[in-house]
């Protein structure tokens, strides 16, 4: 299971860097081309980078899809449970319960709509030419106008990535009902940010900086100290 988590982590993060990475060459190759440098502008020109757009929305989709299950094991997703949480106990296991089945049941339905989609779109000629047999009759399916892949590709993403939706609501399910505990995320912590603790007898208004409280009192009276040692060092 750890290896299925380090992959659907990575495949987001690929497809994140990538599609950003993507993005900025083409901004820079559009302007940079509009610049009159001799030899470099005519090189530039002869770059198509045309399919770039289409490339990152293929990136984008593949990315929120996988990004959506990722996003129900670590418990990222919104949800409004104002409601659930003030039920008792048993009451709110029971909503919990229902609400994670009908998650699973929901993308089940549209992973099994979304594979039959790919497979009537050219997915069936594909393996069907792939493995020699007959495809007379069977359509090659349309490809994608700059890249001209196969849209069946393109779609996969569908099938797949609510698949894996689908089988995180389950996991999340089935430990809800042993443990009772649902994953959770700190919208407020940073990932490879590490708070390092105040210790115990530290003293937040002994600090010389801007970010934690003072003792107005005691600052008073530490000023009215000082400026009465300076009088009294003026006087002598």
């Amino acid at each position: 299971m750890k290896f299925l988590d380090h992959l659907e982590e990575w495949l987001v993060t690929f497809l994140m860097g990538g599609a950003t990475l993507i993005i900025f060459v083409a901004v820079v190759h559009r302007y940079a081309a509009g610049l009159a440098i001799p030899g470099v502008q005519d090189w530039l020109l002869s770059l198509s980078m045309s399919w770039a757009q289409e490339l990152t929305i293929i990136m984008f989709v593949w990315m929120a899809k996988f990004g959506a299950a990722y996003g129900v094991r670590t418990g990222i997703h919104v949800g409004v449970d104002v409601l659930i949480n003030r039920l008792n106990k048993e009451y709110r296991a029971k909503f919990v319960i229902f609400g994670l089945f009908a998650g699973a049941l929901f993308t089940a339905i549209v992973a099994t709509l979304g594979a039959r989609f790919v497979w009537e779109n050219g997915a069936h000629h594909f393996f069907f030419n792939l493995l020699g047999q007959s495809v007379e009759g069977i359509p090659e399916g349309p490809t994608t106008p700059d890249l001209e892949w196969a849209t069946w590709i393109v779609y996969s993403a569908i099938p797949l990535g609510t698949s894996l939706m689908c089988f995180r609501f389950l996991q999340v399910l089935v430990g809800f009902m042993k443990t009772g505990d649902l994953p959770h995320h700190d919208h407020g912590h940073v990932d490879g940010l590490d708070e390092e603790p105040i210790a115990v007898d530290a003293n937040p208004y002994a600090m010389g900086d801007n970010l934690h409280p003072r003792d107005m009192h005691h600052s008073l009276d530490n000023k009215t100290r000082a400026d009465s040692a300076a009088n009294k060092g003026q006087n002598k």
